[in-house]
């Protein structure tokens, strides 16, 4: 009855980037009676091969290990009307509708290129998820992130297969909860924010060495307001995540990884700040997010971690998120990584020369705003 009540509202993509028995396709659906804008990836073939040559040596699965890896085309999508978003959760599928490991989706961004983020002048993340991420939703009479209608979202994945069986019409289903705008609710206009170690650009996982390391990122917010809501997302072996107000010498927030009885991760603490008024923070006060963690082997884990902070923030005063600047170094070096046009950390891609790449997205701004 539900995936009848579906309709099919936006486009279907290309294909992927290796021989695959069936050609993944990136759409969006609206389930109306559910109220969620549904981000529908698949089907794909993941292959339970082994793991890529370095990360056995390295003596590790999990995050390392990529088996299968697919990266499905990088989709532009548009929300088709508007909505408050307060809430998300996604499903791995296989091709009779049973449920598969959430470790399927080493990782899922979905970007609005049109405005900047609150720490940095590049993209701004609707939000991300992993195997460790979990639903996620907010009270929706009192807060939610505004999505006008045509708004654009960029669906940007990596799925692998670190389970070792193959796995054959693979779907991957991101459920995007909504309120119709035009309701007397919700309450306070929120906006998605995020602050990585691994900021300002390019790859966010990093090798872990033998024993303690800490990971770091600083920055000040480009209006100030207030903190609702903060988690994060973080590997195994990691003790703890913080985000820190460096000029008053202060922890704002510290997260805890949720583990089950073999130690796996399976979810992160929330601060629902909320609860409490919300966390002021200023432009003019500097801000870190910083990650532990305690490698038990003698080995170095290959892509063994990542470290981010993530939630909702409300603007001190009631106006629109400001627009990134889309010639701004940073933020085409950042699209052309989340394009999949560079891969590596941001040490390696940095001396690129983005001129070149500069000009294809003004090229393409043009183009699109021509259209339009």
């Amino acid at each position: 009855m539900v995936l009848r009540a579906m309709a099919a509202l936006v486009l279907i993509a290309g294909t992927g980037r290796i021989g695959l028995a069936q050609e993944p396709t990136v759409r969006l659906v609206n389930d109306d009676e559910a109220q969620e804008l549904v981000v529908e990836i698949g089907p794909v073939d993941l292959p339970g091969g082994p793991m890529a040559v370095g990360e056995a040596e390295a003596g590790h699965g999990g995050h390392g290990g990529h088996g299968g890896a697919v990266f499905p085309p990088v989709t532009e999508l548009s929300f088709p009307f508007a909505v408050y978003l307060y809430g998300f959760d996604y499903e791995v599928l296989d091709a009779q509708g049973t449920p598969l490991p959430t470790e399927l989706v080493h990782h899922l961004n979905l970007i609005n290129p049109d405005f900047r983020e609150l720490f940095l002048p590049i993209s701004q993340r609707i939000l991300a998820v992993g195997k460790e991420t979990g639903a996620q939703s907010m009270p929706w009479l009192l807060m939610g992130y505004p999505v006008p209608g045509g708004t654009r979202m960029v669906v940007s994945a990596m799925l692998h297969n670190p389970t070792g069986a193959d796995h054959v019409g693979v779907t991957v289903r991101v459920k995007l909860r909504y309120v119709k705008a035009g309701r007397p609710w919700p309450l306070m206009n929120v906006f998605p924010f995020q602050m990585d170690v691994a900021f300002p650009a390019g790859d966010k996982s990093f090798d872990l060495p033998p024993g303690e390391s800490t990971w770091s990122y600083e920055a000040s917010p480009v209006m100030p307001g207030r903190i609702m809501v903060i988690g994060s997302h973080l590997h195994e072996n990691a003790t703890s995540i913080k985000f820190e107000d460096v000029t008053e010498n202060r922890v704002i927030w510290e997260g805890r990884a949720i583990t089950d009885e073999g130690e796996e991760v399976v979810g992160v603490t929330i601060g629902r700040l909320y609860r409490t008024g919300g966390v002021k923070i200023t432009p003019d006060h500097v801000y870190r997010v910083s990650v532990t963690y305690d490698n038990p082997t003698a080995d170095t884990l290959y892509a063994g971690g990542m470290g981010v902070v993530a939630g909702v923030f409300k603007p001190a005063k009631a106006e629109m998120w400001p627009r990134a600047s889309q010639q701004h170094e940073l933020y085409v070096l950042d699209r052309a990584h989340y394009l999949q046009q560079v891969r590596g950390p941001y040490e390696m891609i940095a001396g690129m020369a983005v001129e070149s790449m500069g000009a294809a997205v003004a090229a393409e701004h043009d183009h699109s705003t021509h259209q339009h």
